[in-house]
């Protein structure tokens, strides 16, 4: 028998009704973890998009614009797992410039990108401000660990097939299978996934091996 694959956007809209059934009022943030290339980009600007076109406030960002300098991110070796995990992002300026600021509301401004790690240079800051209502989506790897538990009001955990991810990363970063960079991404994903434990950590669990079915997972299908 055939399984039924569901529309991206009543997934989509599933997940937007099930938080907007918990959290309304006030500022609201969402995780969207994952490893790399399994579709958290998308899912987080998907869901910005659903909010909006219910006529509520939300605003998106990414933790890939509060990297570290390359001094820092690579002092354990470019092709290191460890430095991967450990060095490439700078959390307490994410906090203080990001989560912070956006959860205290009214007129306090909050910035959604520090670093270019393209140009590894800082960046003019741009202070936003909005509304006492508020949804904040921010997607990138290693969103539920240790420095960052307690961040979210909502954690979603973006999954998708081995294969298919070498792929995309093949086709968006030229990285290729079995490489040793590829070796990189895969053992800090490793490291991150003992020491945190992000799958339990989320409160939905959407594979997207397909992006135009993508499928919530349930604990008894885990």
């Amino acid at each position: 028998m055939a399984r039924w694959a569901p529309e991206r956007r009543d997934v989509i809209a599933a997940t937007v009704d099930e938080i907007l059934g918990n959290y309304r009022r006030g500022r609201i943030t969402i995780g969207v973890d994952g490893p790399d290339a399994s579709g958290k980009t998308m899912l987080a600007d998907d869901l910005a998009r659903e909010f909006e076109r219910r006529g509520l406030a939300a605003v998106r960002a990414s933790v890939d614009g509060f990297h570290a300098p390359a001094e820092h991110r690579y002092r354990q070796g470019r092709l290191s797992a460890e430095g991967c995990y450990r060095d490439s992002f700078q959390y307490d300026v994410f906090r203080r410039v990001l989560i912070e600021p956006f959860r205290l509301g009214g007129s306090t401004a909050f910035v959604t990108e520090a670093f270019d790690y393209v140009r590894d240079a800082p960046v003019e800051p741009k202070w936003r401000t909005g509304p006492a209502d508020m949804f904040l989506i921010v997607d990138g790897v290693f969103l539920n660990r240790p420095e960052l538990r307690g961040v979210w009001n909502y954690s979603i955990w973006v999954e998708a097939d081995a294969d298919v991810r070498a792929e995309r990363m093949l086709r968006r970063d030229g990285i290729q299978p079995g490489s040793e960079q590829a070796a990189r991404y895969t053992g800090a994903q490793e490291l991150y996934e003992r020491d945190a434990r992000p799958r339990e950590a989320a409160i939905a669990i959407i594979d997207d091996t397909d992006p135009e079915h993508p499928r919530r997972v349930f604990a008894d299908s885990c």
